[in-house]
């Protein structure tokens, strides 16, 4: 399969896999708090992925490590507690509309980190989607007060995201996607999580009662399909694209992920749907013409 035909199908597959996740951590949270649900989504990927990881061990890139440990911990690791946390206080579809300003932050992070180049095209792009998140933020139709700090933990979550993306593009690209999957979750996530787990009293008050069955299993849905195997489809779009089309997969995440919260009850008034369309129409202006150059 040549490499434009490859990446539009992992763009497809991702949007459909990471715009279904948002949903699963608001069934997460109906059994578990949003700590045990970052943990056990890093932990169980881990548990998965540990097989590979120890039978390419020899191949763990040594001289690369510090960018190995950045991009877990931006891209697996703290995203996984942050994104839990700010569904708490606002719904699935939000979050997954928030998600969407990824490419903006890679535009910022390239640029700043990595010496990208922005033209003004971006940057209006930037502005138009960011006052499309100030109407997220202040269109709550419910009578609460906005809801700034989950809208600013969503923020934080997706530069993570983006500081993970032009990580891997620009140090990790000589590690096969299924390997660096492998050692991300297995060899230097999986203790971090552990640990996390076992700060929040998991194990001593866990027990396999119906409501902790149910909420394993979806965890365990969000950790193997959406951390596990979409990492490593994630990893995989990087070699084959730019860190700016892959990030494009958070376009079509929020029309997935408003799909599953609509089934599931949510509501979004008018003012926060027009805020969702000015974030994507921001998106798509931005994207108008490939312009990041190395």
């Amino acid at each position: 399969m040549n490499a434009d035909k490859e990446k539009w199908i992992l763009l497809a597959i991702l949007s459909l896999i990471w715009g279904s996740s948002f949903i699963l951590i608001k069934k997460s949270l109906e059994h578990f708090n949003p700590f045990e649900v970052g943990a056990l989504r890093v932990l169980i990927a881990g548990i998965i992925l540990m097989p590979i990881a120890i039978s390419k061990y020899k191949l763990f890139p040594k001289k690369h490590l510090k960018w190995l440990i950045l991009a877990a911990f931006t891209g697996n690791f703290i995203p996984m507690f942050l994104f839990p946390i700010a569904e708490t206080e606002v719904s699935s579809s939000i979050a997954g509309i928030i998600n969407s300003m990824m490419p903006i932050f890679v535009i910022i992070v390239g640029a700043l980190v990595w010496k990208f180049e922005t033209t003004k095209q971006q940057i209006i792009g930037v502005f138009i989607s960011f006052t499309g998140v100030c109407l997220l933020a202040f269109g709550g139709g419910d009578g609460s007060t906005f809801k700034l700090i989950p809208i600013l933990l969503l923020l934080l979550a997706t530069l993570c995201y983006a500081v993970s993306t032009t990580t891997v593009k620009s140090k990790l690209m000589e590690v096969s996607s299924t390997i660096l999957s492998a050692f991300v979750f297995s060899f230097v996530l999986f203790f971090p999580s552990l640990i996390a787990l076992s700060f929040t009293g998991f194990f001593s008050e866990f027990n396999f009662s119906k409501d902790n069955l149910t909420g394993l299993m979806f965890v365990s849905l969000l950790s193997i399909f959406g951390t596990g195997l979409a990492m490593t489809m994630n990893y995989r779009l990087l070699k084959v694209s730019t860190p700016l089309f892959a990030s494009t997969v958070t376009l079509l995440m929020p029309i997935v992920a408003i799909i599953w919260g609509i089934l599931d009850g949510e509501e979004l008034t008018i003012l926060q749907f027009v805020g969702a369309s000015i974030i994507i129409a921001g998106l798509v202006f931005l994207r108008a013409k490939p312009a990041i150059k190395k």
